[in-house]
Formats: structure tokens, sequence, C-alpha cells
């Protein structure tokens, strides 16, 4: 982990001002006067490939907007196990429960080289109290979370394994139809199917066209093909 541009002295207010994905982030709604209103530093972090953000069960003093970059949710399961239970693309909100004072309930680890905006939890609070834009804002980061946990559920946990592949590339790739795989082990936690049968799989869309390598774990997607794929029969 390592300070981006915003250090930890205040110099970030009007960095959030400028922000060039002000519109994805926590603050899209805030007036002018509503920045006078922050007196916590809003610093930038960069967060390497397998860093983690936060903790489960750790004291929640922060939120985290995702700039650039993919993390996972984990959860730890009873049996030692554990499970990704999320993706956080950009413009994603990461630790909302530090709005109800409560521990963080995963752990966020990135997935891809990450920049985040780490949002003391006081500063939230106070913007939450003076002015009822950041509390809509709020809302609508909870809503967003129920919605991708149902999402989850539903496209990721159910069908067959090139099923929920292809439903997660639909999800993961970008306008120009290209996808960063992360390891086949993520993979297969993230879809509940076995490393193997994760790389299997991966191995099958290769070879079929639906995914044509153009980097290093970078790939090119065919859309209307995983689209086929994934409202195939069960």
């Amino acid at each position: 982990m390592k300070k981006g541009r915003i250090d930890a002295a205040w110099k970030g207010l009007a960095q959030c001002q400028d922000c060039g994905i002000r519109d994805l982030v926590l603050f899209a709604d805030l007036a002018e006067p509503d920045f006078n209103l922050i007196h916590l530093p809003i610093d930038e972090i960069e967060f390497d490939i397998g860093a983690t953000i936060y903790s489960e069960g750790d004291e929640a003093g922060a939120l985290f907007t995702i700039r650039t970059g993919l993390a996972k949710l984990v959860q730890h399961l009873p049996d030692g196990s554990q499970r990704i239970v999320r993706l956080l693309r950009h413009g994603a909100t990461a630790g909302l429960e530090a709005t109800l004072g409560q521990p963080y309930q995963h752990t966020a680890v990135a997935l891809q080289p990450i920049l985040a905006c780490r949002i003391p939890r006081q500063v939230v609070e106070r913007l939450n109290e003076e002015t009822p834009r950041l509390h809509g804002q709020l809302i609508r980061r909870w809503a967003s979370a129920l919605r991708q946990a149902d999402d989850w559920l539903t496209e990721l946990s159910t069908g067959k394994a090139p099923q929920r592949l292809a439903r997660l590339l639909l999800q993961l790739s970008d306008g120009d139809n290209t996808v960063m795989l992360f390891s086949r082990e993520d993979l297969g936690s993230i879809l509940g199917i076995t490393t193997e049968h994760a790389s299997r799989t991966v191995a099958e869309f290769r070879r079929a066209g639906h995914l044509v390598e153009i980097g290093a774990n970078l790939f090119r997607c065919d859309r209307r093909q995983l689209e086929n794929v994934a409202s195939g029969p069960a």
C-alpha cells in the first residue's frame, strides 16, 4: 500500500471537486459549499495485486471508493475456507458498514492494481448530518450493494460452469470487450467450482474463440458467443 497523489496533509479537497470519476463515487451529489464541511484528509492510496485494503472483523474507520482496478470481498467460513462474495469495480464504495459503526464484514483484497480514496468515517458522518445530498448517495450505495449480491446469487451461483463463467466475463468486460482475468483459484471461488474446473472452462472458452488472449492475462471477449453461452440451457 502506498500513498498516491494526495498527501496526508489536507490537499485532497480540490481534487475531490475535480475528480474525473466524481459522477461515479460517493461525493457525486455534493455541491461546492458541502466540501467546506470536510476537515479531515482524504487519502488517495495505491494497492498492489494481493494487497489487503481492510480485514474482516477490524474496526471500520473509513470507507473506500475504488477509482481504478478491481477488488474482491472475501468472507471466511467456520470450516476455515473462504468464499468471494462480491467484486468491486471502479466507482464502487467499499466498507459501507462503517456508516453503521460496525466492524468490516469482509476482507477486501486487490485483484488488480487499485487506486482508491480512503474517506474517514467522521467525514461521512458529518456530511450525512449536515447535507441531505450525501444521505441520498449512501442509500443508493446500499441499494447497489444489495442488487449486486442478488445478481451474484442468480448469475454466478446457478447453472453450469460455462454459463457462470460467461456471465462473469460479460460483467467484467469493458467498452472494447476486453477483460483482465485473475487467478484460476479466485475464478473457482467466485463461480463456486474447483480451481481445476475453472482452468478447464477457461481453456474451453479459448479453444472455442469466446476468449482471445491479447496480453498477459488480458483477453478480448466475443460478447455474442458469451451471451449465447450465458443464456443456454442449464
